[in-house]
């Protein structure tokens, strides 16, 4: 049996570290009235600011996964340059 995640849209998530920081509520009400374990909530701020802005770590994260992604790129992109290297440099034997 597979048990699907639900998934919430980004603005769903600002609101929610919105809401967090401006009720009168603890993060753990907050994530109950909103239906959401208070360890998501935990995360989401940590990811946004107050202001619903990204914050620094958020935003270094991003970067860091594209940089990683740009990075196995290039790394299949020499596999494949050194094996055409060596075939071409075989047929001129």
């Amino acid at each position: 049996m597979s048990v699907t995640r639900k998934q919430y849209d980004e603005g769903f998530k600002k609101n929610a570290v919105k809401l967090s920081y401006a009720a009168n509520k603890s993060v753990a009400e907050v994530a109950r009235d909103l239906g959401i374990a208070d360890g998501m909530l935990y995360r989401w701020r940590a990811k946004y600011t107050p202001e619903g802005e990204k914050t620094r770590y958020a935003t270094l994260e991003e970067e860091n996964k594209q940089l990683r992604l740009q990075n196995a790129e290039q790394a299949i992109e020499i596999d494949m340059l050194k094996k055409a290297s060596a075939y071409f440099a075989s047929l001129h034997r």
